[in-house]
């Protein structure tokens, strides 16, 4: 295993000029799906954001079947899907998550179905599932960049709208917010932020990065203020952290990233100030009164 000191010289030496930007790539993606996996967080829509990492496959398989921009493919899969599963949700006969099993995963299918045109499909196959740090060309990242940059400007600025939404959806309703709306745009959001993920980390597991970090850190913290912050925290430092491993023990990146992550997220429910599990029971034992000695004994 290489040292830190090690690891800081490959990431200088031009010979190896994919490893800094898989390290950009990592930490963007975690830090942009910690602050978006809040939000996924708080309304207990893990489901919905498996959901869409499904949807934003067909997407990526087209563009690289023709060999155009896999954040713009993943983007307009994404939010067309979010759109249909809006539409058909209208209907009161079906729930919603039922409309979302049946659109996601046949668009996952669909994704399937045409990457498997291409010459030498199952190698892309597998780097669209599992991430690949070696093949991430540079307007990639430029784009993942400016993507980023845009989805942390918009929801900074519906913030509130979202908060209260997740929340009470009732009582935002009665508020006179546009829930529709605001649902759709955080689908669109989780959307974007996969798609900047999935090239990096891969599609099975993205999934990880936007609701481990955020879960760590709902438990660390009771204010969601603290909590914007520590799930991004959380995710840049894993995929700090998981390359590292990666790269020294010659691991599979996207699995290491989230290994960390899951180790911080268990970290936290068990040694979490207020709802660590073994702190509350360290909290409970102290507060047990002390059993009277009777009287005479030694």
């Amino acid at each position: 295993m290489i040292s830190p000191v090690d690891f800081v010289h490959d990431l200088l030496n031009p010979d190896l000029a994919f490893l800094p930007k898989a390290l950009l790539m990592a930490v963007l993606s975690s830090v942009v799906c910690g602050v978006v996996g809040t939000h996924v967080v708080l309304r207990g829509m893990a489901f919905i954001g498996d959901a869409v990492a499904h949807a934003v496959f067909p997407g990526l398989a087209i563009a690289f079947v023709l060999q155009g921009s896999l954040v713009l493919g993943g983007a307009i899969a994404g939010i067309t899907t979010a759109l249909l599963v809006a539409l058909f949700a209208q209907n009161r006969r079906l729930r919603e998550d039922s409309v979302i099993g049946v659109f996601f995963v046949a668009a996952f299918a669909l994704g399937i179905v045409i990457i498997s045109t291409a010459p030498g499909y199952a190698g892309s196959l597998q780097d669209f599932l599992f991430g690949s740090i070696v093949g991430i060309p540079d307007e990639n990242v430029l784009i993942a960049v400016i993507v980023g940059l845009v989805l942390m400007a918009v929801l900074f600025a519906s913030h509130k709208e979202l908060v209260a939404v997740s929340l009470d959806r009732e009582s935002a309703r009665a508020l006179g917010l546009p829930v529709l709306r605001l649902d759709l745009l955080l689908y669109v959001v989780v959307a974007a932020a996969i798609v900047i993920s999935v090239q990096t980390i891969g599609n099975v597991l993205v999934l990880a990065l936007l609701v481990t970090p955020a879960a760590a850190a709902r438990l660390l913290t009771d204010r969601l203020g603290p909590m914007m912050l520590l799930g991004p925290t959380i995710g840049g430092g894993s995929a700090l952290v998981g390359l590292y491993l990666s790269w020294s023990l010659d691991l599979p990146v996207g699995g290491t990233i989230v290994l960390v992550a899951t180790a911080v997220f268990l970290l936290a429910w068990l040694f979490a100030p207020r709802h660590g599990v073994l702190t509350r029971a360290l909290v409970r034992r102290e507060s047990q009164p002390a059993r009277a000695v009777p009287a005479g004994s030694s």
